[in-house]
């Protein structure tokens, strides 16, 4: 009789396991894509027309690097990064000038666009919502200098280590829903739709008839990026 009761005890634990495991999606490449809602202040308003920002963006990532295009108009910026050795390069595409640039970031210059902030302290709050499909639930977390945020957290999508953001890593889950805050513009990035799909791979070697510059001259092209 026991030992009976132990095998079904045993065959319980296989099949939730089996059940988990098959709940969970796991991708290694493909496609991202965000809707992104902005939080400007009231001097950003006074010199940022919104309608000329963004309101999408698509990341496709494999394996360690990824890689997002940011359609601006008269340029088209791509963003590469690999996230196992924290570098990135950025490509700038300006069909009108007939001209491609292009700027290394490394692990300190990355930091330094993000403030210098590094982040800890996260916190599951229970509460849950359904984001493109995932249940996902709030969790607090915070910075160095005692900034609090949120980010939304799944369990039931695994993704590879390109696609997530270094300050996520330390969640057993994937982010789908946070706020992030690049040069001064803050903004919320809300998963919309993931796709499986063979992207790459990618390289953060600059490419041919690119002209290498510097981010602080990117910048400047662009208005200080305000």
């Amino acid at each position: 009789m026991f030992k009976s009761i132990k095998t079904s005890v045993i065959a319980i634990i296989l099949i939730g396991t089996a059940v988990i495991a098959k709940a969970q999606k796991v991708i290694d490449q493909g496609t991202l894509t965000y809707q992104i809602d902005y939080m400007l202040t009231d001097e950003q308003k006074k010199v940022i027309d919104p309608s000329n920002l963004p309101s999408e963006s698509k990341v496709r990532f494999n394996s360690n690097i990824s890689k997002v295009e940011i359609d601006m108009g008269a340029a088209m910026i791509k963003i590469l990064t690999d996230a196992s050795i924290s570098n990135a390069i950025v490509l700038v595409d300006v069909p009108i000038m007939q001209k491609q640039y292009a700027a290394k970031m490394t692990k300190e210059d990355l930091d330094k666009q993000a403030g210098n902030l590094t982040f800890g302290d996260f916190k599951a709050s229970g509460e849950k919502q359904t984001i493109a499909g995932y249940e996902a639930e709030k969790y607090s977390y915070s910075d160095n200098n005692g900034m609090t945020y949120e980010v939304w957290v799944t369990t039931a999508l695994k993704l590879s280590t390109g696609a997530v953001l270094p300050r996520f890593n330390k969640l057993s889950g994937t982010p789908i829903k946070y706020t992030i805050n690049q040069n001064g513009l803050k903004s919320t990035l809300t998963l919309k739709a993931v796709k499986a799909e063979k992207v790459g791979p990618f390289s953060l070697d600059i490419p041919k008839g690119y002209e290498i510059t510097t981010m602080e001259a990117l910048n400047a092209m662009r208005g200080g990026g305000q």
